[in-house]
């Protein structure tokens, strides 16, 4: 590492000597997506992330080992699946090499992402007409107003699926016509209205604050941060449904179903919770004082993938500090933010700055859950649409560790008896 540059780069002799391996060869790593490569010093020279170099040399040496590489793939460690969907780098995360920030400030909407993300080229599935209104079952589910919004989305969405045909479809166009028809229904279910054709960042802040442009916009910063990140808990459960046949209805469910745990977005509400009581302490270093002298910690900072902090939150925080909705609501904010990062040396998750946007518009404390979702469920779709499109059953095997067989009791004579 000698010859890293800021300690985490390496120069090509130096990253090729690492992994045991020609300059050809690591060239062609980097052309691969293997291997993240940035201009070096030199004119025409270039340095190495020394995390991807390390992270080849992890996935040599598991390869000798089965079991433990499994173990490692599926705890914050090497890859398990092969997608062309996104990418995560310590600078951001990419849609199909696309960088999420610069299509965030280019306008896009969801629906733009989702195309993208769904690999639609010039075809467009959200040309169709929009859903119908809701079936009478789905409609009294939206009349249930003490229904959290992820699980009325997660008992509708059986509602809708029967009869669905384009989900099964062997013809991609088809099936990706049913993922926008579902990514509309999702996101009118998560912001309990009608189906509508309109922008899903303009149904949802319509239907929170009717007129403001300025929360439509971070609303749509917000999906587009959401809408994909990789292989996380929530889209490996959606590929593993989608990998047995099921509906896209059904991979979408089961996303639904692993992003409501605590460990998953269930950090939205920790985060709200924690920013709400900062907002209402008389001092707000002293509250996270106090916090920290109880050993209680501080919610939604840091974040294993970034450790130089998590970009989507900066940027989201950054649109946040531009438009200046509520100015007081949002100083306080900032304050707690400054206070938690002195404290803890971390930035703030993508889980603290959707707090902090319902913070700031006093919104309810599932709005950041609801953001969450409704970014997600593209991502969702494209990992389902993906898998179909490659088929194969997801099936890790188990590396068992528990009590060993007992030796059979039948005599070996009886035992070659019996046929």
């Amino acid at each position: 590492m000698s010859a890293s540059h800021g300690n985490d780069y390496l120069s090509a002799r130096d990253a090729a000597q690492r992994l045991g391996v020609s300059l050809a060869t690591l060239y062609a790593y980097v052309s691969r997506g293997h291997v993240h490569s940035r201009p070096g010093p030199g004119a025409r020279s270039r340095l190495y992330l020394a995390q991807d170099i390390e992270r080849l040399i992890a996935r040599r040496q598991a390869g000798r080992s089965a079991a433990q590489g499994a173990a490692r793939s599926l705890a914050w460690g090497l890859p398990v699946l092969e997608t062309r969907i996104s990418l995560i780098r310590p600078e951001g995360h990419y849609y199909r090499g696309r960088p999420v920030a610069e299509l965030v400030e280019s306008g896009l909407t969801l629906e733009d992402v989702a195309r993208l993300l769904w690999d639609c080229g010039e075809d467009d599935p959200f040309a169709l007409p929009a859903p119908p209104a809701w079936p009478p079952a789905v409609r009294r589910l939206l009349d249930e107003h003490g229904l959290p919004a992820l699980e009325r989305t997660a008992a509708a969405l059986p509602l809708l699926s029967a009869g669905t045909v384009r989900d099964l479809s062997s013809d991609p166009v088809r099936r990706r016509e049913s993922a926008a028809a579902l990514l509309r229904q999702t996101t009118a279910l998560l912001a309990g209205v009608e189906p509508d054709p309109r922008p899903a960042h303009q149904v949802i802040a319509q239907a929170w604050r009717p007129g403001d442009r300025k929360l439509e916009d971070l609303v749509r910063t917000a999906l587009l941060l959401c809408a994909d990140h990789e292989l996380n808990a929530s889209a490996f459960a959606a590929r593993v449904v989608a990998s047995t046949g099921a509906s896209l209805h059904g991979a979408v469910a089961a996303g639904l179903a692993a992003l409501s745990g605590p460990e998953h977005g269930g950090g939205t509400a920790r985060a709200h919770a924690f920013i709400e009581d900062a907002l209402n302490a008389e001092s707000i270093p002293r509250y996270v004082l106090a916090r920290l002298q109880r050993g209680e910690g501080l919610p939604a900072f840091g974040h294993p993938l970034y450790p130089d902090g998590d970009p989507r939150a900066a940027l989201m925080l950054r649109k946040l500090a531009d438009l200046r909705p509520q100015p007081p609501r949002l100083a306080r904010v900032q304050a707690l933010i400054e206070a938690a990062s002195q404290a803890t040396g971390k930035t703030p998750s993508t889980d603290l700055a959707l707090a902090a946007l319902a913070a700031v518009y006093e919104l309810d404390v599932e709005s950041g859950l609801v953001l969450f979702a409704a970014g997600r469920v593209a991502g969702w779709l494209a990992h389902a649409l993906e898998q179909q499109a490659s088929g194969g059953l997801i099936r890790p095997r188990a590396s068992y560790v528990g009590l060993p067989p007992k030796p059979s009791l039948v005599p070996a004579s009886r035992r070659r008896g019996r046929g």
